[in-house]
């Protein structure tokens, strides 16, 4: 059976699972994060729970079966059996790394008190925090180990583009695809990663313990 980086890996080249309306249930990487990726007419549910309960809950939660793996029924119990919990669903998008020089000046960071890296770094791994003139850029190993990016813009400094250059200066500094998380109704930040060639694949919930 393929693992979640397995799974991960494949789409971020564009290999999908089958849209064949399916789940699959895999281990979870880490004790830290467990949640459900979707992908068109297919789930990833990675848990280290018995895989037949999730499968009796999904087919108990009343609704399309596409959508069942998102549906709050499900997700509700999830989190119960689980003693987790969550924030939103998210946008998933990715990218692949870029050559050369980022466009705009860096510059990279031991520490910080910005609440963006704090929120990094009780999601992620070997996070590294650059800084620029208005912003905030952040890198890091969440699920799966996959490297993820999240950038914060001063209120001041919006509106001029930051963003933009802020998420494609992301793509300069790593070597391996590059993950982004989104919440939808954030359509500013969706354009901006958008417009530096970062691509929809799916959505994810990320259940995170107590």
């Amino acid at each position: 059976m393929k693992s979640l980086r397995d799974i991960l890996d494949a789409a971020a080249g564009g290999v999908f699972p089958p849209a064949d309306g399916g789940t699959t249930v895999v281990s979870q990487h880490s004790p830290r994060d467990a949640g459900v990726l979707c992908f068109t007419a297919h789930s990833v549910v990675f848990t280290d729970e018995d895989p037949q309960w999730v499968y009796e809950t999904l087919a108990a939660a009343e609704c399309d079966v596409l959508s069942a793996s998102m549906n709050p029924r499900f997700l509700a119990a999830f989190m119960e059996r689980t003693g987790r919990t969550s924030e939103t669903i998210d946008a998933m998008l990715v990218a692949a790394p870029l050559p050369g020089e980022p466009p705009l000046p860096l510059k990279e960071i031991e520490d910080a008190g910005h609440p963006r890296v704090a929120y990094a770094r009780r999601r992620r791994d070997d996070v590294r925090v650059w800084t620029a003139d208005g912003g905030v850029l952040t890198t890091g190993r969440g699920i799966a180990g996959r490297l993820e990016v999240s950038v914060e813009v001063d209120e001041g400094a919006r509106h001029r583009g930051l963003g933009r250059s802020l998420v494609t200066a992301a793509r300069h500094l790593v070597a391996e695809p590059l993950w982004a998380q989104i919440a939808p109704g954030n359509a500013r930040s969706v354009r901006a990663f958008q417009s530096a060639g970062y691509l929809p694949v799916g959505s994810e919930i990320l259940l995170s313990a107590r």
